[in-house]
């Protein structure tokens, strides 16, 4: 029987190239994002490529209500989840905490974190019943150390690392498998967002190395839900070749 993945954040970056690379190994994919237009981009890429199924689900993962009533409606054929990806996040402004926005505070603290608990809620009930499943968060290196004017964003990501390991113990009993992955520099949207649309400062953040690519993230993934049953990646810390930490890079001039 074909496994299903749940991807969240699928219309870009990561989620995207995730939704690619699990429906080239033959997985039927839910991909989730706000943005339509792009996960109906995506729905005919797969399909086109791929014979494989695909549902698209568009909601805010802020918003626990669009959620609850997208998983009401959710048909039976697509709830036996084999694979979550707890992808979605963002980073916005880098700002010292005395004068950080408030609601670049609350854009992460609710994507980054309630956006996981949120989807975690829906989904591990359906694992558990199944008795069996792999749940995937996205963290970063800014959940293991914090660098300045992270602040916010790193607490998110040190949550999103604490979470990992609590839903491991929790979820243990029911045979699921909880993997964290943790990328450093990726090109993606991630600085376009961060820096709120400015494409020179966003590229700029990039300039003078290698970064990681979406692409690879997804094959971190991929060897993690491929494993044998009798063995968990817990923990997956992934760097750029060019970086050393989180504000240690070998840029070239």
């Amino acid at each position: 029987m074909t496994k299903i993945a749940l991807i969240t954040g699928a219309t870009s970056g990561i989620g995207y190239a995730t939704a690619l690379k699990l429906a080239e190994n033959g997985y039927d994919t839910i991909i989730t994002g706000r943005r339509l237009n792009l996960l109906s981009e995506l729905e005919k890429r797969i399909k086109k490529n791929y014979k494989v199924n695909v549902l698209s689900l568009s909601f805010d993962i802020r918003n626990n209500d669009e959620i609850v009533k997208i998983f009401e409606k959710l048909p039976q054929n697509w709830q036996k989840i084999d694979i979550l990806v707890n992808n979605a996040g963002l980073a916005v402004g880098l700002e010292p905490i005395q004068t950080g926005k408030i609601d670049d505070w609350e854009r992460m603290i609710d994507t980054n974190l309630k956006g996981l608990l949120y989807i975690t809620r829906k989904v591990a009930p359906l694992m558990i019943q199944n008795k069996s499943g792999h749940i995937i968060n996205i963290g970063s290196i800014a959940g293991k150390e914090v660098y300045p004017n992270g602040n916010v964003y790193n607490a998110t990501k040190h949550a999103v690392d604490a979470l990992s390991q609590a839903m491991r113990i929790d979820l243990v009993g029911h045979g699921i498998k909880v993997t964290a992955i943790h990328p450093g520099m990726v090109e993606t949207e991630f600085s376009l967002v961060r820096f709120k649309g400015n494409e020179k400062t966003a590229k700029d953040v990039y300039k003078g190395f290698d970064p990681l690519m979406a692409e690879d993230i997804a094959d971190s993934i991929i060897f993690a839900i491929t494993r044998p049953a009798h063995v968990n990646i817990n923990d997956m810390l992934i760097m750029p070749t060019a970086q050393a930490s989180a504000t240690v890079i070998n840029k070239e001039v």
